[in-house]
């Protein structure tokens, strides 16, 4: 099970529930002990073709696009399809009504945020470098979105 770097998953608990314990085999605490140099090839595979993955997305249209945004796209492959099943949590404050409304959100709201947690955790800045809108689900089954009540995230 792969989690994406979030800030709705910490929060909400999510995050440290899958990630500690014997109860699921992460991925992340795998990866995090891995060498990018040597092995960047098997991290690769392992972040884009999870059996699970519970991630957030940036923001969530009336009609149903997920819009998820990224600055190195190494969650995106699973989301795009990689993974055999995906798990989006979505706080409330996500849902906007058109496709042209969440790309703003993303450039003017998350990515302040995002921006302000990168230069705390790594000493650098966040970017949109990026993107990926999914429209419509062709897999029957494989993705879940768990749109909670309360703003929670980015």
């Amino acid at each position: 099970m792969f989690t994406g770097a979030s800030e709705t998953l910490r929060l909400s608990g999510i995050a440290q529930d899958i990630e500690t314990g014997d109860r699921y085999q992460a991925i992340r605490p795998r990866v995090l002990k891995m060498d990018r140099a040597t092995e960047f090839d098997e991290i690769r595979r392992l972040m884009a073709t999870p059996d699970v993955l519970v991630a957030r997305v940036a923001a969530v249209t009336e009609t149903g696009s997920l819009v998820i945004a990224s600055g190195s796209g190494s969650q995106l492959p699973a989301s795009a399809g990689g993974a055999a099943r995906a798990i989006w949590v979505v706080g409330a404050q996500k849902v906007v009504p058109d496709l042209s409304t969440a790309l703003r959100r993303v450039e003017e709201h998350a990515l302040p945020l995002e921006t302000a947690r990168a230069q705390a955790v790594y000493g650098q800045p966040s970017a949109v470098n990026r993107l990926l809108v999914l429209n419509a689900e062709p897999q029957p089954g494989r993705a879940t979105v768990l749109l909670l009540r309360e703003a929670i995230g980015f």
